[in-house]
C-alpha cells in the first residue's frame, strides 16, 4: 500500500527509532506519527529529550513509548523491543539512526575508538534488526531502514570508522533484504547529505564558516532538512516493492 493512499497509512503499526530524541531521529518519528503508528522513542543520554518527543507523539493521537536505552549493547536493544511487543503488541518498522561522526585521522585512531563507533554506528543496526526480524517475519510484514551518509559512498577524510560503518549498514540491508524478502521484510538504506542538524561543530572543521559557501556546491542551493530525511523513511515504509536499495537525499549533491 502507498504510503499516500491514505491520511494514516501507518495506522496500527508499531515504529521503533533510535536515536530519536533530536534532529534526523525525531523527524521520522514524528512523520511516523502523523502516519498513525504508534512510536518507541529512543534516547541514550537524555531522557527528558525523549520524553519531550514521546509527548509530541501523544499530541498527534496515537501511543508513545520513551526508552533510555544504549543501542550498542545487544541486551538493552532486545530488552527495547520485549517492551515495545509488551506495549504495543508487535514492531512493524525499525530504524537504526544512531551515529557518533568522530573527525580523527587514521593514523591518530586507536583501537578502542575504532571498536566504539564500530559498535555504535554499525554493529547497532544489526542488534536492533536481529531483535525485530523475528517479529515481522511472524506477522508477515516488515521495515527496516538504516540511516547512513553520503560518506559511506564518497569517502571523507579523517573518518575511517564512521566511513566503514556506513558502507556497512548499505551491505547490512542488502544481506536482509535478501533473506528476509521472502517474509514480507524490506530492508533499505537512507544516505543524507548535508542535513541542518544540531551537531557537534568541533567535529566538523570543514564547516567553520557554516553551510554558506557549501550551499553553493549544492545543485538545489539549499542544505536538507530533517523532513527531507523523513520524507524518505515514510516512503520506504509504503514502498513494499523497493528493499535493498540505497535512497540517496542530497540535493544532487552527489549522484550514484
Amino acid at each position: 500500500m502507498s504510503a499516500s493512499a491514505s491520511p494514516r497509512p501507518f495506522e496500527g503499526r508499531t515504529a521503533i527509532v533510535t536515536g530519536s530524541g533530536q534532529n534526523i531521529g525525531r523527524a521520522i518519528a514524528l512523520a511516523f506519527a502523523r502516519g498513525g503508528a504508534n512510536v518507541v522513542v529512543n534516547g541514550h543520554r537524555n531522557q527528558a529529550a525523549i520524553d519531550a518527543v514521546a509527548d509530541e507523539i501523544r499530541a498527534l493521537g496515537v501511543r508513545a513509548m520513551a526508552v533510555l536505552a544504549d543501542v550498542g549493547d545487544p541486551a538493552a536493544v532486545q530488552s527495547m523491543v520485549d517492551r515495545a511487543v509488551d506495549e504495543f503488541g508487535s514492531v512493524d518498522i525499525a530504524v537504526s539512526n544512531v551515529s557518533t561522526r568522530l573527525h580523527t585521522p587514521f593514523l591518530d585512531l586507536s583501537i578502542e575508538e575504532w571498536q566504539r563507533i564500530i559498535n555504535s554506528n554499525l554493529s547497532a543496526s544489526f542488534y536492533l534488526a536481529h531483535a525485530v526480524a523475528p517479529l515481522m517475519k511472524e506477522k508477515g510484514w516488515g521495515r527496516i531502514i538504516h540511516i547512513s551518509g553520503v560518506d559511506g559512498f564518497r569517502a571523507i577524510p579523517n573518518r575511517a570508522h564512521n566511513v566503514t560503518c556506513k558502507a556497512g549498514m548499505f551491505a547490512l540491508s542488502k544481506a536482509i533484504a535478501v533473506e528476509l524478502g521472502p517474509y514480507g521484510i524490506t530492508a533499505n538504506t537512507v544516505a543524507p547529505g548535508v542535513i541542518d542538524t544540531t551537531r557537534d561543530w568541533t567535529q566538523y572543521p570543514h564547516f567553520a564558516n557554516g553551510y554558506g559557501e557549501r550551499t553553493k556546491q549544492i545543485p538545489v542551493r539549499r542544505v536538507g532538512h530533517v523532513d527531507d530525511i523523513a520524507d524518505a523513511c515514510t516512503y520506504l515504509v509504503g514502498a513494499g516493492f523497493v528493499t535493498g536499495q540505497v535512497l540517496h537525499v542530497n540535493g544532487g549533491d552527489a549522484m550514484f
